[in-house]
């Protein structure tokens, strides 16, 4: 009788810790998450002026067009390549991860000579997060100093005024966490969107 009576509360335990664990407070977390953070909770997701989801704030995509402030490159194309037909290779590291191409190599060489006269040829100034990758490749920042080396190329191509561009970068630049930790940092998608709405300013 001992060893049934341990058995059935060993069980009753489990399945009291299973409900407790794999019940209860999976959807306690999503209610706090819902309730006190739900921008965060549902994937950071911005939507444009038409409330549409146009991506993450914190995932990063290629911008390419002159039209706006590009981001950092990456190993993955920002995982938008298709798998069936990868011909360069952008997803042989996975959906998220850095080249780990070693700072000598050649393959890495090759492709930063290649971006800095690209970049320069653009009216670039090229800073260091707009030649290297991100550890992740899908990091939705750059450096305000990497924003604002792009300023004449969007000035140019949009026909604002770079002061109007200065301003903007300002407004959307993103302090150190707490005042201490990390970098000021801008996100592109973020700083984009707001360069949509902006009009050019008025002849004086």
């Amino acid at each position: 009788m001992s060893f049934v009576r341990e058995a059935g509360r060993a069980v009753r335990s489990t399945f009291v810790l299973w409900v407790l664990t794999a019940l209860i407070y999976p959807f306690v977390m999503i209610a706090i998450g819902q309730i006190a953070f739900p921008f965060q909770a549902n994937g950071s997701l911005i939507n444009n002026a038409q409330g549409q989801p146009i991506g993450s704030a914190l995932i990063g995509q290629p911008f390419t067009s002159d039209r706006y402030f590009n981001s950092r490159p990456s190993t993955t194309n920002y995982s938008t390549a298709d798998p069936k037909a990868d011909s360069l290779g952008v997803l042989k590291t996975g959906v998220s991860g850095a080249s780990n191409l070693a700072p000598n190599n050649p393959a890495l060489l090759d492709r930063i000579k290649g971006d800095i006269p690209r970049l320069q040829k653009a009216g670039v100034k090229p800073t260091a997060d707009l030649v290297y990758t991100s550890g992740s490749s899908l990091d939705p920042h750059i450096t305000p100093e990497g924003a604002r080396a792009q300023i004449d190329r969007v000035a140019k191509a949009r026909g604002l005024q770079p002061n109007q561009i200065e301003a903007l970068i300002t407004q959307n630049t993103e302090n150190r966490f707490l005042g201490i930790f990390g970098e000021p940092g801008v996100n592109v998608l973020k700083l984009n969107l707001a360069l949509d709405a902006l009009k050019p300013a008025r002849a004086s």
